[in-house]
């Protein structure tokens, strides 16, 4: 059992906290009973799995199905596993697991895509991504400076549902949407003060939905490689709505006409 705070693994893993050491390690942190077993259930690979003796009494199931998952596996004390949670309250299981397993998405999409730009609330993207998943969209991409798709609290949000959407960092997003529109997928745009609602696009068609950061909406560059510019009817004086909740009125109506 690993006891010290300064064992040299244990630091390792505590680094992951900050995302300039999950860039330099390739490397992130899975934390809880749910985000693991989920993990398992996708097979995603798992590095090193730490875990509390209660812990492994009260998962006995999981626990027998861990050494065909994880590369190492480490009990800890209780005092080692709350250093390197993030949470207050951790439940008792900590891995560490490569970054960006997951598939890539497909390009150009044949479905329905989001490309999300400049995101930067870890809430707002893990609800994105559970809500995605819902509505059986294709794939995600992320501009290189939105917040990190491997944050511990997007993985929260995500309940789960991160292991299950395709989804990359576009290191050019303006040039990922124009390889998109050269190969004739509809390029839409939200935008606040279009003339057409989101309910008037053909979502029947393979489309690329382009969604901006939480206070600034999309760049100028993005928008105009729009086909078509739409907005969400808002009334009562409300500017704007959660990118999140935004997301979800336009990935659900695409969902409603693909039925």
């Amino acid at each position: 059992m690993l006891t010290s705070l300064q064992n040299p693994t244990i630091k390792q893993i505590r680094k992951l906290k900050a995302a300039k050491s999950r860039k330099q390690q390739e490397r992130f942190l899975l934390e809880g009973t749910h985000l693991i077993q989920e993990a398992c259930h996708h097979h995603y690979p798992l590095d090193i799995v730490c875990y509390t003796e209660s812990w492994q009494n009260s998962n006995p199931a999981l626990m027998r199905e861990l050494p065909h998952r994880g590369n190492r596996l480490e009990r800890v004390s209780e005092d080692v596993l709350k250093s390197i949670s993030t949470t207050v309250h951790p439940d008792g299981v900590v891995a560490t697991a490569p970054r960006l397993a997951n598939p890539t998405p497909s390009l150009p999409v044949s479905g329905i895509g989001l490309a999300i730009d400049r995101l930067q609330d870890p809430g707002n993207l893990g609800t994105l991504i559970r809500t995605a998943v819902a509505a059986d969209i294709e794939g995600l991409w992320l501009s290189n400076d939105s917040v990190d798709v491997d944050n511990p609290k997007v993985l929260r949000a995500s309940a789960g549902t991160w292991f299950q959407l395709p989804m990359a960092v576009a290191p050019d997003l303006p040039e990922l949407v124009r390889q998109n529109r050269q190969a004739g997928i509809q390029i839409i745009a939200t935008c606040s003060d279009a003339g057409e609602t989101y309910w008037d696009i053909d979502f029947q068609r393979p489309s690329l939905i382009l969604l901006g950061n939480e206070g600034a909406g999309l760049s100028p560059e993005l928008s105009e490689l729009a086909d078509v510019q739409v907005r969400i009817p808002l009334s009562n004086q409300v500017e704007s709505l959660n990118v999140a909740i935004a997301t979800a009125l336009f990935v659900f109506e695409a969902q409603r006409q693909r039925q």
